[in-house]
């Protein structure tokens, strides 16, 4: 199940508590979250299984992707629908080899254009830029411009994620300037309402044929 690379593409925060990270999940998903993706930097690996096993479940109930952020391991152990990789994270080569070719690859490829021309080359199926404005995340993060959106779209044939602090004032203007999805942790499993926010998020994006 690969799915389109396009929407609101729901990142999941740091949780230990996993009954509640999957109830903030559902909630995304319901709302209309197009693709999920498991990122946990302070899970052991054990917790990091758990996790995944659970809401790979859950994605596959509501037939949307689970992309494991950073551990090939972990996509290869669960048969997670895809693997999304920052420059640090691995080989982009290998891991494609790695997962076959029916799995989604993903790369983040920060403010470099040649970063993306060289994941596309080696077989992703989509890029992410960023970050875009201020986050809690990364606060540190290099900010991006919008022109890098409209540049990536003119050159790259695979689609183009934003990230970085966005919010549901923020998404239009990347939509606007070529992003095909937008990748929301704060804004979405921060929200009061996980479920509202999603389909906020959601309606900026025209809805998927059936």
């Amino acid at each position: 199940m690969t799915g389109a690379i396009s929407g609101l593409y729901a990142i999941t925060p740091d949780s230990a508590d996993t009954p509640a990270l999957l109830a903030r999940v559902e909630a995304a998903l319901a709302g209309g979250a197009r693709l999920l993706q498991y990122r946990n930097k302070t899970a052991s690996a054990a917790l990091r299984l758990t996790q995944g096993r659970a809401l790979l479940a859950l994605c596959w109930e509501y037939q949307i992707p689970l992309i494991i952020n950073d551990h090939l391991d972990l996509a290869l152990a669960l048969d997670a629908d895809g693997l999304h990789l920052g420059s640090d994270d691995g080989s982009l080569p290998e891991a494609r080899r790695r997962l076959g070719d029916g799995k989604i690859l993903g790369a983040s490829c920060y403010r470099r254009l040649e970063n993306a021309l060289d994941a596309q080359a080696a077989g992703v199926d989509y890029v992410a830029f960023g970050g875009f404005f201020p986050s809690t995340v990364k606060p540190g993060a290099v900010r991006a411009p919008l022109g890098l959106l409209t540049e990536a779209k003119q050159r790259l044939t695979v689609p183009v994620v934003a990230i970085g602090g966005i919010t549901l004032d923020h998404a239009p203007r990347l939509i606007a300037a070529g992003a095909d999805g937008v990748a929301v942790i704060s804004a979405l499993f921060g929200a009061p309402d996980v479920r509202a926010a999603a389909r906020n998020f959601a309606a900026l994006f025209p809805r998927r044929p059936k």
